[in-house]
């Protein structure tokens, strides 16, 4: 079953095109609040000269009750839906009307001069209504307050007239603007089109592939890509590394291998034939060993998986305890100095592990049968001190900024080692920012300090 991918051109689309629909509804509503606008001022204007009409043939005719055939014309034959009217007399009342004026008291005040437009209720519904005062024809003292009255109706459809007129106007105008989006997107897109081909074309080239004609939207996303391209570079030259030194310190002990394999097969006395075994035997523990290393390196040169704050005052007595058998067996006494306080420090245990094993190793191994080693914990500013401190032989000054270097061995010391142990124990503490620390002893002696940052406890 295929799955349907999530597609940037359509979130592009869909994050411009509901804003353009919301901007359509918006503007709709906007368009019919003009209009409406619009048709009251002009609703208004007719009503206001339907009005002053109404009134100029109250003047030029005698008021007896009832209108003449022209006045009811203009006020009741209007397609505009003029539908009210009413004369009130201030000397008579109500002389003509066609509903209960007796609720508008707009009506019956006839002291202003000039005409009055007010909205007002009239038989349960909403109306709009011009009021103009005017003498009397019919008793020259008398005054007639003229109010003629529409409803709402025509009005809002007016309104809603100009906007059906509109709405197809903007409809298409939309449809325009979405085309040109749409083409805008596909277009804009096409920026990519050079950056997947240039990955396209690669093999083992990891060089960045950012550059100035990249840009600066997704500018993010290459750094991110170069980023990985980095690291994956650094992978590939751990392992070939790897391959090479595995080559380079295997090649040795497996010629010496054969060697003496072909001598015990060859050999008429069973003297000989022990001796060469005896060669194949350490040579083998030499491999294995060589081996070993190699892998504890590659280990450490890569990244650990979880950095974590450590008790190092709870595991380093563990740790140490675990090499008392070795210290043991090389006649080395192997002590442990603890601090006066807890002390932390971010890491990764297994690897702070095979840092610590390593500097053991490196001092079991040289300070001789007959040596003291301590290892301690100590804090020294804001860092927490890690050491192996032994009384041996000591490192001579000339070797000093050479050691932890791969495959490096002080001249002289007379063990079979593979020069690896510091290099391990460096790339174990650099992971957590933390750094080997190299001091010749007095009279003689070397400690070897794993520095690390300090975490403060509650």
């Amino acid at each position: 079953m295929s799955v349907r991918r999530p597609s940037l051109r359509r979130r592009l689309l869909a994050f411009l095109v509901l804003p353009m629909l919301a901007l359509l509804l918006l503007n709709a509503v906007i368009t019919y609040r003009v209009a409406l606008a619009y048709s009251n001022r002009m609703h208004d204007r007719n009503l206001l000269e339907d009005t002053q009409s109404f009134a100029r043939m109250l003047q030029t005719m005698p008021l007896s009750g009832e209108l003449s055939p022209q006045a009811r014309f203009l006020l009741e034959y209007d397609p505009d839906g003029h539908g009210y009217f009413n004369v009130d007399s201030l000397r008579h009342g109500v002389l003509v009307s066609n509903a209960d004026f007796s609720a508008v008291a707009a009506a019956q005040n006839c002291a202003a001069s000039r005409p009055l437009l007010y909205s007002a209720h009239l038989n349960q519904q909403k109306v709009r209504l011009a009021t103009l005062c005017v003498n009397s024809a019919a008793d020259p003292g008398d005054r007639l307050a003229v109010t003629v009255g529409e409803t709402f109706a025509n009005r809002r459809q007016r309104a809603q007239e100009i906007l059906m007129i509109t709405i197809p106007m903007m409809a298409l105008l939309m449809l325009c603007v979405g085309a040109l989006v749409w083409f805008g997107v596909n277009h804009g897109l096409r920026i990519l089109r050079p950056l997947t081909r240039q990955l396209a074309e690669r093999n083992r080239d990891l060089a960045p592939i950012s550059g100035p004609d990249v840009p600066r939207e997704i500018l993010p996303l290459i750094e991110t890509i170069d980023g990985l391209f980095g690291r994956l570079a650094e992978m590939i030259a751990l392992q070939e590394r790897f391959v090479a030194d595995a080559a380079h310190q295997l090649r040795t002990p497996l010629a010496g291998i054969s060697l003496h394999v072909d001598r015990a097969l060859g050999a008429t006395d069973e003297h000989t034939r022990t001796e060469a075994l005896q060669h194949v035997r350490r040579l083998n523990q030499r491999t294995a060993r060589v081996s070993g290393q190699l892998l504890a390196l590659t280990r450490a040169q890569a990244a650990p998986a979880a950095v974590e704050t450590l008790e190092l005052t709870a595991l380093v007595p563990e740790w140490v305890a675990m090499r008392v058998p070795d210290a043991i067996r090389a006649g080395v006494d192997l002590g442990y100095q603890a601090p006066g306080a807890p002390l932390h420090a971010p890491g990764y245990a297994p690897m702070l592990q095979e840092a610590l094993d390593n500097l053991i190793d490196n001092a079991l191994r040289y300070a001789g049968r007959g040596a003291t080693v301590t290892v301690g914990l100590a804090p020294r500013g804001a860092q927490v001190e890690l050491f192996v401190e032994d009384d041996g032989p000591g490192v001579p000054d000339a070797a000093m900024a050479r050691l932890g270097e791969r495959f490096y061995r002080v001249a002289g010391t007379g063990e079979d080692g593979t020069g690896l142990g510091l290099a391990i124990a460096r790339e174990a503490v650099e992971h957590v920012h933390g750094t080997l620390d190299y001091q010749a002893m007095r009279p003689h002696g070397l400690k070897v300090s794993i520095l690390l940052p300090c975490v403060p406890t509650a």
